[in-house]
């Protein structure tokens, strides 16, 4: 099951939707391109397994 998160980018500070697999576990982290300065975002993302709230965490990419 797939649903969609906000987060900021690390780099430059907008918005970006992205597709979370809520399957994937409850905490996972992969690599992102921000959609509006097209750098390399890691997300660290935790989902709530009750709620199913979503919080993403970024950083930049080493």
């Amino acid at each position: 099951m797939q649903t969609t998160s906000d987060y900021t980018c690390a780099y430059c500070g907008e918005m970006n939707l992205t597709f979370v697999d809520l399957s994937g576990g409850n905490q996972q982290s992969y690599i992102e391109d921000c959609q509006v300065c097209c750098h390399p975002n890691v997300l660290y993302i935790r989902i709530d397994e009750e709620t199913l709230t979503i919080d993403i965490d970024t950083g930049y990419e080493e």
